[in-house]
């Protein structure tokens, strides 16, 4: 018999087996936090740049991957690059002529 079909035999493993148990204690333990401190999740929630909600991208991504490098720092980034390019578009607008149609 090979591994893969051994282990299908084996039926669920301890994760699985467990699983409805540990988001059912997640979930008590987001309410019971909710009520104990109620300034924890406003707090949480806070964390917001550039409407990119710090604590959803790191735990999304992970501490180490680049992508919430780059969906948090690439944000910071791009708006003021961005910003700057049209403020020096407007303040040079009178370089350029404009040409009026009849």
């Amino acid at each position: 018999m090979s591994d893969t079909s051994s282990a299908a035999a084996a039926g669920l493993g301890t994760f699985e087996r467990w699983l409805s148990v540990w988001v059912a204690l997640a979930i008590g333990a987001g309410l019971l936090l909710g009520n104990l401190v109620p300034g924890l999740f406003a707090g949480l929630a806070a964390l917001e740049i550039v409407s990119v909600n710090l604590p959803v991208a790191i735990s999304l991504f992970g501490l180490g991957a680049g992508a919430a490098l780059a969906t948090v720092v690439g944000v910071l980034v791009e708006v003021p690059v961005m910003l700057s390019l049209v403020a020096f578009a407007n303040r040079t607008r009178h370089w350029f002529p404009t040409e009026r149609s009849p």
